[in-house]
C-alpha cells in the first residue's frame, strides 16, 4: 500500500490529505481562527447540574458551556479539583459534583451546531506512542497490536520505565508503538511527563479557562497519521518542513518516510488532484464506475445515503445487476464516510434484493470496508427493507459543516460557502495566477459579504499575501455576484 501525506499550509489555513494508492481517502483543515477543541484541557466551574439527565454544564471560558456526563466524572474525594477514574455509568450526578465546584476537564468532541463541546474529568496526554492517564491506575495497549509476544513486550517496557522514572500514571500504548524501541519509549514517556508537570503548574491558577492545548494540526499528522504504510510527507511551506523534521528528529527517530518540500508551480492540491476531490466531496451525489449513484443527505440527527443503479443494466439478471450495484455502494460508502468524515448514525437504503445470501454479502462488504477506518464504526444487520445502520464516532465536525453553512437564500434547505471559505479560494486563485503569469497587480470582484470580510477579519492575511506575490490586489464589489463566485483579473 502507498501512503502520501500532502500538507498545503496558508498563514491562516492549513489542510492535509491523505492520499492511498493514488486516491485521496482523507481531508484534514484547520483554521487558526476555529481551532478544533479535542484534546484540550481546561479550568471549569460547574454552572449547572440536572439530575434528569444524569449531566452537568460547565463553564470552560467559550461561548457555549460544556456538556458534562456522570459516566464522565471522576468521583470526588472533596471539593476541590480532581481526576482519575471514570465516574461510570451508574454514578449519581448528584455525589459528584455541584454548582460552584471547580474542575479540571478535558474536551472529547468539539462544540456543534447549538450543543457545546463535551468533556470529561478523566484526562489523558498523548503522544506518538503512548497516551499518559494522569491520576489513573489503569493500563492498557491497542488492540491493533495482535502478535501476542509485541504486547507482552511492550507493557513489560512500558511499566518498567513508568517504575524507574517513579511516573505515577496508568498509560495506552498506541498502535504506531508496534516494534517501538525502548529508547523511543522512554523519549515519548518524557515527553510526557514534562507535559503533565506544565498543566500542573498552571494549576495555581483559580481562572476559568485553558490549561493545555493539543498540538497544531502539523504536529498531529507526524505524531498520528506517520505509519510503516507512509512512503512520503510533501509540504508546500519551507518553514513547515523544517518545523516537520525537527518535530520527526526529537520524537520520531524510528521514522524514515522523507519530508519534501514542494516548490514546483502547480499548487500541491492541484497536481494531486485533490481540489477536485473536496469538490466532490461536498456534492451530494457521487457516481459510481459502473453508472450507478450515491445520494447523501446530512442532518443534524442523521445522515441518509440511497443506493440507485442509474445507467447501470448488468449483464446477466437483475438479481445480479442489483447485487453488484450494492457491493460496488459498499465500498464507495466506506470511502466517503472517511472523506466527508460524516459521524453519528448513518442509514444506508439498498437497492431491494430477493436472496438472502447476497444481502448477507452486501453487509459483510460495507462492515470489512468501514472496519479499515481509524474512526471506528459498527454495522448493523439489513433489515427487510434494505436498510443497514451504521454507527461512526463523531469527534470533529464533518467537511460539510467545516467548509459550508446554511443558506440563507433557501432558508435553510441547501448549503452555500462560508465568506472565509471563498477567501480562502481567492488566496490560493491569486498564488495560483501569480506564478502562473509572474504578475503583479490583481483586481478581486466578489459578493459584498466576500469582499467585507478581506477588508477587515482577513485583513492581514490578504497583506501577507500581497507580500509573498510582491505585488497589489484591488478589491471590488459586484452586487450581482452570489456568495459562491468571484474572479481574479490580472492587470
Amino acid at each position: 500500500m502507498n501512503e502520501e501525506l500532502l500538507l498545503s499550509v496558508t498563514p491562516r489555513e492549513t489542510r492535509v490529505a491523505i492520499i492511498i494508492n493514488g486516491v485521496l481517502r482523507e481531508i484534514l483543515i484547520e483554521r487558526q481562527c476555529s481551532r478544533g477543541l479535542v484534546g484540550n484541557i481546561y479550568r471549569g466551574r460547574v454552572a449547572r447540574v440536572l439530575p434528569g439527565m444524569q449531566a452537568a454544564f460547565v463553564d470552560i471560558g467559550l461561548q457555549r458551556t460544556a456538556f458534562l456526563h456522570a459516566a464522565d466524572v471522576v468521583p470526588k474525594i472533596d471539593n476541590r479539583e480532581s481526576h482519575g477514574v471514570n465516574g461510570g455509568s451508574g454514578s449519581d450526578i448528584k455525589r459528584l459534583v455541584r454548582e460552584g465546584d471547580t474542575i479540571v476537564v478535558q474536551v472529547l468532541k468539539d462544540p456543534l451546531g447549538d450543543k457545546g463541546a463535551r468533556v470529561t474529568t478523566q484526562l489523558s496526554i498523548a503522544s506518538r506512542y503512548l497516551v499518559l492517564l494522569p491520576g489513573s491506575s489503569r493500563t492498557g495497549i491497542s488492540q491493533r497490536i495482535t502478535q501476542t509476544t509485541e504486547r507482552k513486550r511492550l507493557t513489560q517496557e512500558v511499566t518498567k520505565l513508568f517504575a524507574q522514572l517513579d511516573v505515577t500514571a496508568g498509560f495506552i500504548v498506541r498502535t504506531v508503538a508496534d516494534s517501538a524501541s525502548v529508547e523511543s519509549l522512554k523519549t515519548d514517556l518524557l515527553f510526557l511527563v514534562r507535559s503533565w508537570e506544565v498543566i500542573q503548574q498552571r494549576l495555581n491558577s483559580n481562572n476559568v479557562g485553558l490549561l493545555h492545548e493539543d498540538l497544531p494540526l502539523t504536529l498531529r499528522t507526524a505524531r498520528d497519521l506517520i505509519t510503516e504504510k507512509t512512503t512520503r510527507i510533501r509540504v508546500d511551506n519551507q518553514a513547515t518542513v523544517e518545523t516537520l523534521r525537527d518535530f520527526a528528529r526529537d520524537f520520531l527517530p524510528q521514522t524514515s518516510c522523507p519530508i519534501e518540500y514542494h516548490s514546483g508551480p502547480q499548487p500541491i492540491f492541484d497536481l494531486f488532484g485533490v481540489e477536485e476531490g473536496i469538490q466532490q466531496a461536498l456534492a451530494t451525489t457521487v457516481e459510481l464506475q459502473s453508472g450507478g449513484s450515491l445520494v447523501l443527505e446530512q442532518t443534524e440527527s442523521m445522515t441518509t445515503i440511497d443506493v440507485n443503479t442509474g445507467s447501470y443494466v448488468g449483464r446477466r439478471n437483475l438479481e445480479e445487476t442489483l447485487f453488484r450495484t450494492n457491493l460496488e455502494a459498499a465500498s464507495a460508502i466506506a470511502r466517503e464516510l472517511r472523506l466527508r468524515n460524516i459521524g453519528g448514525i448513518i442509514i444506508v437504503d439498498f437497492i431491494d434484493m430477493e436472496e438472502e445470501e447476497h444481502r448477507r454479502d452486501v453487509v459483510r462488504a460495507l462492515t470489512e470496508a468501514v472496519h479499515r477506518d481509524s474512526a471506528g464504526a459498527q454495522v448493523g444487520d439489513m433489515s427487510d427493507f434494505g436498510l443497514v445502520q451504521i454507527v461512526r464516532k463523531r469527534l470533529r465536525p464533518s467537511l460539510e459543516q467545516a467548509m459550508t453553512e446554511a443558506c440563507a437564500a433557501c432558508e435553510g434547505s441547501g448549503f452555500q460557502k462560508t465568506p472565509q471559505t471563498v477567501c480562502y479560494e481567492i488566496f490560493r486563485e491569486l498564488m495560483r495566477q501569480s506564478l502562473a503569469h509572474r504578475l503583479h497587480a490583481y483586481t478581486v470582484l466578489a459578493s459584498p459579504p466576500v469582499i467585507d470580510m478581506l477588508l477587515d477579519e482577513e485583513a492581514g492575511a490578504l497583506a501577507d499575501l500581497q507580500d509573498i506575490m510582491r505585488g497589489v490586489v484591488h478589491l471590488q464589489v459586484d452586487p450581482l455576484f452570489g456568495r459562491d463566485r468571484y474572479d481574479v483579473v490580472p492587470m
